[in-house]
């Protein structure tokens, strides 16, 4: 491979200039009601980025919250934030109202954007509880229709004009492509989130990555089922195909049929969606009965990927399954490439990205490189800027994460093998510890998961008191098909010879797996259900 050419010190929003131009009445954004083309796009970016700068008066470097289910929205919104130089904070379309208020507080955003409900609550009414406990959030924009040209949002209460007027704008105010222009929060499944600081730069970097990982071009048509605020969702669905120039299809809220349907309409080449999420499109892919043959790559990643539910994708589109292994925080570290083997492709998570100049440690932190085993770290172009925020959390969790040396690590232990090819585990915090032996949780999944009844599965640790931990597995069940018992779930893996130790030793049955904000499986929300379960059992 070679050398990242120089980034392109353009900033996104100049980007979108030149096509509202040159491409002005080709679509931008398509799937939701009727296309936005990039000359309305780019009016609607200008006329709300001149909103914050004149009708809000928003000091550049200023935060501003974007509560936006996924669509055309949201692309907007964060286009307006950069060319008005205020830091957008992505919170994803599914955060609770805890969670939003702590990512408000964690930011010190000064206004929200948002449409009037959300989760069935008027925002506005938790608008007024927030500010009565001090936090700094002066403005609240409303969506009330849609931030197309000529419609009108509510400030504060009150219509705004139509926006149309994109002029007096500094052009000083918007962010060069070094500066930090967005927060997101991490979409773990514990805790409350962390915010990461990015900069266009970064992304500009994983775009030149993903080109020549998936031989991206002009001609090419996304979509992209991954919310818009997270690291994947960024660079698949609002940084790629502005820098390309190519339309994106949008989903408001994912729902597999529905997204079967919009490949075939809009001849869909390059798909974006998290493992769970292309799963599910595959169960119902012979009940929808549509035209899949203009799909050619399937970007996807965010959980363990299941070979054999990958190879039947592969299979029944004919498209390419290609995975970047990293994080929010570090962006890529490994990829495959189209020109990969299959093996190697869904198999592994790639070679390591020379630019990235990836590392292994070990439990002490002592460099194992070497050894081919260990937890990554690396340096290099799509790193982002670490946790944003002050105090002892933000500040245990950045030293969690970047090293003394500069190194930022990643939570996975992953091997790498004698061609160089990159193997993610699992992560240091998905095993599950049975009397001294570490079992990987993603590696029980994938082989539940060939069960002909099982469409989905998580592993989790549940809690024990000889074993310290034994393996429970949630699992949801296909239509056709009745729940089996454990002893049948085993008799199956036995079948497989799979090692009896990664068997799992209690099986739940769940109408669906719970999501956090970022699409993956709330492992958490299922580690909790046990301990529940488990009191209640006790109990009697």
């Amino acid at each position: 491979m070679t050398n990242l050419s120089p980034f392109s010190r353009r900033s996104l929003g100049s980007s979108l200039a030149t096509l509202g131009r040159e491409q002005s009445a080709k679509a931008a954004y398509l799937g939701i009601g009727s296309a936005l083309t990039w000359a309305d796009y780019d009016v609607a970016a200008a006329a709300l980025a001149v909103v914050f700068f004149r009708e809000l008066g928003l000091r550049r470097g200023e935060r501003v919250a974007i509560l936006l289910p996924d669509g055309p929205d949201v692309h907007i919104a964060l286009m307006a934030c950069e060319r008005a130089g205020v830091v957008a904070v992505g919170i994803g379309p599914r955060a609770g109202l805890g969670e939003i208020e702590h990512l408000l507080r964690l930011t010190r955003a000064v206004a929200l954007v948002s449409r009037p409900e959300h989760q069935g609550r008027r925002v506005s009414k938790s608008v007024r509880s927030w500010q009565e406990q001090a936090l700094p959030l002066s403005h609240h924009i409303e969506v009330t229709q849609n931030l197309r040209p000529a419609n009108t949002v509510k400030i504060n209460g009150l219509q705004s004009p139509p926006l149309v007027d994109g002029t007096g704008l500094p052009p000083e105010r918007g962010f060069s492509p070094e500066e930090v222009s967005l927060l997101n929060s991490t979409s773990g499944t514990t805790g409350m989130p962390k915010c990461v600081a990015h900069d266009l730069a970064r992304w500009q970097a994983f775009h030149e990555l993903a080109v020549r990982h998936g031989d991206l071009g002009p001609e090419d048509v996304f979509m992209s089922l991954v919310p818009a605020p997270f690291g994947f969702g960024i660079w698949t669905s609002h940084v790629t195909p502005t820098l390309l120039g190519v339309p994106t299809v949008v989903m408001e809220r994912f729902e597999a049929t529905a997204a079967l349907e919009l490949i075939a309409e809009h001849r869909v080449s390059v798909l974006a969606a998290v493992s769970t999420q292309f799963i599910l499109m595959l169960e119902v892919m012979d009940q929808a009965d549509v035209d899949l043959s203009s799909l050619r790559v399937l970007f996807t990643g965010g959980e363990a990927v299941p070979y054999e539910r990958a190879a039947a994708f592969e299979n029944r589109t004919g498209a390419a399954v290609l995975q970047f292994y990293g994080s929010n925080e570090t962006g890529a570290v490994s990829g495959t490439r189209i020109d990969d083997s299959r093996e190697k492709r869904l198999k592994t998570a790639g070679r390591p990205i020379p630019e990235m100049r990836l590392r292994l440690f070990d439990e002490t932190g002592s460099d194992v490189t070497h050894s081919g085993s260990g937890q990554p770290g690396c340096k290099g172009p799509t790193l982002s800027r670490g946790y944003f925020g002050d105090g002892p959390d933000v500040e245990a969790g950045n030293a969690e994460l970047i090293r003394s040396d500069g190194w930022m690590l990643l939570g996975d232990r992953v091997t790498i093998d004698e061609d160089g090819y990159l193997s993610v585990i699992g992560r240091i915090d998905d095993f599950i510890i049975r009397g001294g032996k570490n079992i990987s949780g993603p590696g029980v999944e994938a082989q539940v998961a060939t069960h002909p009844a099982i469409s989905l599965a998580a592993a989790i640790a549940m809690p024990d008191p000889i074993f310290g931990e034994r393996v429970c597995v949630y699992v949801e069940v296909r239509q056709e098909h009745s729940a089996p018992s454990l002893e049948e779930l085993t008799l199956h893996l036995q079948s497989r010879n799979i090692s009896k130790e990664s068997w799992p030793e209690r099986i739940v049955v769940v109408e669906s797996l719970p999501r956090g904000s970022g699409g993956k499986v709330a492992k958490q929300a299922l580690r909790e259900d046990i301990r529940r379960r488990l009191i209640s059992e006790a109990d009697g």
